[in-house]
């Protein structure tokens, strides 16, 4: 197999690291958190502009028409300068669910304007106690006329706190169906929950909202649901790439430091003990970024099995080689590294945020041996 990046990927890599390095360092998501701000809008419609919100959706939904490939490739990009924006959960989260469940008529009028950069999405579908179970939906939709009433709540929800429309999941009397659902609509409350890594999510309460029939996606039950699963396996995929671009931007950071740092006259990085502490942390950079490819290409794969094994082995392998990355990071910086003035301890939070996101350690290790390629006959 070729994992041989084409030239027009290396192209868009390029593209992003210039964005990235030029108009979106780490002090501005720095500025953002402290003023208390999500993301900027200004922003998300230059990337618009750009291309990169279109680009997973098919060229008949007005999209790029590109593979999960270039998705982790924006993504990796992404994670080296914790761009704010939210790129996993308004394009692949709401972005992608709308593209599989939707009809052309209902792209048009929700996914366009996002992948124009006017408007951003999200999907709603943690619920509490659920514990990264698709089956767990308490949320209601009973039919009422021409249209639906939701009730019940939503939490953890990514860009659920800043985005014009939410995709949410709810059980249905033919199985788990998914709304759009518009953020300011009548019987719909959401409040921003603080996170970690300072982006914040969204908790949303509907109180029977009512939804035309019209804002039903896909077909009843089983779709829907097949629908949640792949989508979600690619918000992990893209968790990975963006855990990836952290591991790198911090690993980088810390090769500099010992080489900046003095003690007894002389750089730390020349002490062996610290060398090969750094050579343990380029290994799991090395090994996160394998897994990381691996789960970008199994994205876009028609066989559910291999799609499912691949993700959830690299999403274990971030929980573990990504925690250990970080970690030495901040360790190697020393008494600075803990302070909320460096950089490092930024890159530190998000890596547990997305460790946390699309189902931790024990989840995936769990899914990954109840595979039939693993589990014993």
């Amino acid at each position: 197999m070729n994992f041989e990046l084409t030239s027009d990927q290396k192209m868009l890599a390029q593209t992003v690291r210039q964005f990235t390095k030029k108009q979106s360092p780490v002090e501005r998501f720095r500025k953002l958190r402290d003023e208390g701000k999500s993301w900027d809008r200004e922003v998300w419609a230059h990337m618009g502009e750009l291309g990169w919100l279109s680009v997973p959706f098919a060229e008949d939904l007005g999209g790029f028409g590109a593979g999960f490939v270039e998705v982790a490739i924006i993504a990796e990009g992404f994670g080296k300068t914790l761009v704010a924006e939210p790129f996993i959960g308004s394009v692949v989260l709401g972005g992608m669910a709308m593209a599989s469940a939707g009809t052309s008529e209902q792209c048009e009028r929700w996914l366009a304007p996002m992948m124009e950069g006017e408007t951003s999405l999200a999907l709603a579908t943690t619920e509490r106690g659920a514990r990264h179970n698709l089956g767990t939906v308490g949320m209601t939709a009973a039919h009422d006329g021409g249209g639906w009433k939701l009730s019940g709540e939503k939490v953890f929800v990514p860009n659920g706190h800043e985005a014009e429309h939410l995709v949410v999941s709810a059980m249905t009397p033919d199985g788990v169906g998914l709304f759009v659902v518009a953020a300011d609509g009548p019987g719909v409350t959401r409040s921003r929950l603080k996170t970690l890594d300072g982006r914040g999510a969204g908790r949303l309460r509907l109180d029977g909202a009512s939804v035309g029939d019209e804002c039903r996606l896909g077909d009843p039950g089983a779709t829907a649901a097949a629908v949640l699963e792949r989508v979600l396996d690619c918000g992990a995929a893209a968790a990975c790439a963006e855990g990836l671009g952290i591991c790198q931007a911090t690993l980088d950071m810390t090769t500099a430091h010992l080489k900046e740092r003095k003690q007894f006259d002389k750089p730390i990085g020349a002490f062996q003990a610290l060398q090969h502490r750094a050579v343990e942390m380029f290994v799991e950079v090395e090994l996160v970024r394998s897994m990381s490819i691996l789960a970008s290409i199994a994205a876009d794969d028609d066989d559910v099995e291999a799609r499912m094994r691949a993700i959830s082995a690299a999403k274990t392998k971030l929980a573990t080689g990504g925690e250990f990355v970080t970690r030495e990071a901040l360790q190697l910086h020393g008494g600075i590294g803990i302070t909320d003035e460096h950089d490092i301890g930024l890159f530190f939070k998000r890596m547990v945020v997305l460790n946390a996101l699309f189902g931790d350690a024990t989840h995936h290790v769990e899914r990954f041996a109840s595979l039939g390629s693993f589990a014993a006959e």
